[in-house]
């Protein structure tokens, strides 16, 4: 508090010095006047320091995070998606084995054709 009340007495006193170059000296009052505004500046930061540590901030934490090491969290907007993997990229194709001629599906199940070995024969009904 008392480096406060120092920079506002420096403020004070230098504005003072600056009033009596008012309409004589342009140039001394500038520099007067400049290092009155950097006393007062200092001075308020000064002053909210010391009401910082008197009443600290109230911080409301979104997401409490507690980890035994490293640890990022990502708490803004999300991003773009993600683009396709190469399994996604990638066009299933159908295994050959199990079609026939022109994307038709095999019935397993289907009675077969006769071979030519055994014309003859027929099948059992």
């Amino acid at each position: 508090m008392a480096q406060a009340q120092t920079l506002d007495s420096i403020f004070n006193r230098l504005a003072g010095h600056a009033a009596n170059f008012v309409g004589k000296d342009i140039a001394t009052l500038d520099r007067y006047i400049r290092l009155a505004f950097k006393a007062q500046s200092q001075c308020r930061t000064t002053l909210e320091a010391l009401a910082n540590i008197k009443n600290p901030p109230v911080i409301y934490a979104k997401q409490a995070n507690i980890a035994h090491g490293h640890q990022q969290v990502n708490n803004g907007v999300p991003g773009p998606a993600p683009e396709p993997s190469q399994a996604e990229m990638r066009k299933i194709q159908p295994n050959e084995l199990l079609e026939s001629q022109d994307g038709q599906r095999m019935d397993a199940r289907a009675t077969g054709k006769a071979g030519r070995g055994h014309k003859a024969l027929a099948a059992v009904g």
